[in-house]
This record gives structure tokens, sequence and C-alpha cells, in this order.
């Protein structure tokens, strides 16, 4: 670990935590840039014991593709979603399916997990780490092959790049 992460082990927390506090303070005085600075390295220096140890990022053009592909995804759901729920309610088809995954990096699978479920009509319900499968709550299940195949494609198999996990 270089000295810059054993004094900010968490730099973006950091950031997030000075300016939460300038926003909160009541008038950006220097006293309050001082507190805020000490909290911003205090608060994730004392806590690096909690941060699991995370993968590498390795492939900065496969993640900016992966973000692309997601930000399209989102609003493409929530077009779909939208017109599923003002629909009659007797065509929708909730389940949950079962993903399995091929990645074996636990940080990476809740990243999955968390792009699943920030992805409208899709939750990411558990993440079996002894079967390495991701059980998903989809609101509208025509075809379950189909589905795990593009959760596979889209999110999974781009994450196995961004990572090389």
């Amino acid at each position: 670990m270089s000295g810059f992460y054993r004094v900010l082990p968490q730099p973006v927390m950091s950031l997030l935590i000075l300016g939460l506090w300038l926003i909160l303070a009541p008038a950006p005085t220097l006293g309050q840039v001082l507190i805020g600075l000490i909290l911003a390295i205090a608060l994730p220096w004392a806590t690096r014991g909690f941060w699991p140890d995370r993968p590498r990022l390795t492939n900065i053009g496969a993640a900016l593709r992966l973000l692309a592909v997601f930000l399209a995804d989102v609003i493409m759901a929530n077009l779909v979603v939208a017109r599923q729920i003002l629909g009659p309610v007797g065509r929708l088809r909730p389940a949950f399916l079962e993903v399995p995954l091929d990645l074996r990096d636990p940080f990476v699978a809740t990243l999955l997990g968390s792009i699943v479920s920030l992805t409208p009509g899709t939750v990411s319900a558990e993440i079996d780490r002894e079967r390495w499968v991701l059980q998903v709550h989809v609101l509208h299940l025509e075809d379950s092959a189909e589905a795990v195949a593009l959760i596979k494609a889209r999110y999974e198999a781009p994450l196995r790049k961004v990572f090389r996990c």
C-alpha cells in the first residue's frame, strides 16, 4: 500500500465526507473546512479495517463501455417498466431467476448485484457464494434463459474484463 493510501485509504469517501460536511455547515469558514478535512482523513482511516479488499481496475476502456451500456439499459428499462406497470396488471409475470456466476471475486459479484438492482425491473436478492449464484427478482419474466444470458453478456462479462477476474 502506497503512502497516499495509508493516509487516505478511501479517497473518494474522504471527498464525499468533506463535501457533505461543507454542504451541511452553516457557513464555509476556515474552521469548518479544517473540521471537514480532519473528519475526511480520520473517519476512513479509522474504519479501514472494515473495508473489503477490492480487485484492481485494470481496463478503463471496458469500464467506460460498461458504464455506457448500463446507462442506456437504465433509460430503456425505465420506459419498459413504465409501460408494464401502467398496463394491465394481469400481464405481469414476476419471477425469481438464478444467474450462475463465472466470476469468483466477492467485490465484483456485489458490484454485479448492485448493477442489476439499479436497473429498473430487476432486483438482486442474494449472492450465494458457495454455489456462486446471483438470485434476481424480475418484474416481468418471459424467458429465464434469455434473461440469464442477457445479465451475463451485458454485465458480468464486461465486469470480468474490467477487473480481470
